[in-house]
């Protein structure tokens, strides 16, 4: 269900579905959500492509985004921000959009 973008049609706000690994290097861990910085950062290291969660429903409207994303703030509020609970959080997040 996942599918591989080239870097150059890679958005922020998508998110990762895997690591991005360069040698035995991971430079971004699964469920990133990405950002312009690491887009940057991606295309100086030469990365070609990045295997994503599918994207976001186009049909939900920003104030029903914004009504998910608060809801799982709120489910995951006594959770501590460690990088695999920041991960499950963006898959899950990520699920929710669609």
């Amino acid at each position: 269900m996942n599918r591989t973008v080239a870097l150059d049609a890679a958005r922020a706000g998508m998110a990762l579905a895997a690591p991005v690994v360069q040698g035995a290097t991971v430079l971004l861990p699964a469920g990133t959500i990405l950002n312009e910085a690491h887009l940057a950062s991606l295309r100086r290291r030469g990365v070609e492509q990045l295997e994503i969660v599918p994207t976001a429903d186009p049909a939900l409207s920003e104030a029903e985004r914004a009504r998910r994303a608060a809801r799982l703030d709120r489910l995951f509020r006594r959770c501590p921000d460690t990088g695999p609970v920041v991960r499950l959080k963006a898959m899950v997040l990520a699920y929710r959009m669609r």
